[in-house]
């Protein structure tokens, strides 16, 4: 579905997130409305490039630590994600974790992750100030090309209409960011991409 409403570019937009969030060896995080796995598996595969850079020792210790949690509200996505984890070859990997759980009402303890991302689920939140509670990093698909290709593919242009109306609803980017200080995190920035179809909003809790 993202491959189809993007073009395939959700995948160049997902490594620029990972960019933005910079993770590190021993990094406890969390990726909200993820249940799938795309920003997880590029999470574990960031970290795993920085340690193989690194010198043996400490950094390899420190990886041992790392852990992704990746909570969905939906099992059914989250079975897709343990699927694909397994196909990946991270049936083995100790360092993920899949919880199914809602955006606004998180069960981890407060302070227990040194990252939160949510991407294209932030739209389907229905209170976005609850859910930016804990967030430091996610991205967001803007109002664009959803409707011509829900009727390529549905051949029905209602069947997605859901997802045109979210979009609408949508804070503009500004607005968010102000909505992300308003929650309390502060160096709250915000990088527009494709001309602003698509902005990754980042921000840090002190």
């Amino acid at each position: 579905m993202n491959d189809l409403m993007s073009a395939g570019l959700h995948r160049l937009w997902k490594d620029r997130l990972i960019s933005k969030l910079n993770p590190f060896p021993g990094m406890k995080h969390l990726d909200v409305a993820g249940g799938t796995g795309d920003v997880a598996f590029r999470v574990v595969e960031r970290i795993k490039s920085v340690s193989h850079r690194a010198t043996q020792g400490t950094l390899t210790d420190m990886e041992e630590d790392t852990h992704i949690y990746v909570c969905d509200i939906n099992p059914n996505m989250l079975d897709v994600g343990k699927k694909r984890a397994t196909e990946k070859g991270y049936n083995e990997e100790q360092c993920l974790s899949w919880v199914q759980g809602d955006a606004e009402a998180l069960s981890f303890e407060d302070g227990s992750m040194d990252g939160y991302t949510i991407a294209f689920g932030i739209r389907n939140v229905t209170h976005i100030e609850k859910a930016l509670s804990e967030a430091y990093s996610y991205d967001i698909y803007s109002f664009s090309v959803i409707p011509a290709v829900g009727e390529l593919v549905a051949g029905d242009r209602q069947s997605y209409q859901y997802l045109v109306e979210s979009i609408r609803r949508f804070p503009k980017q500004e607005k968010f960011a102000q909505m992300i200080q308003e929650a309390g995190f502060e160096a709250v920035e915000y990088e527009n991409l494709v001309g602003g179809v698509v902005a990754i909003h980042s921000g840090v809790k002190l």
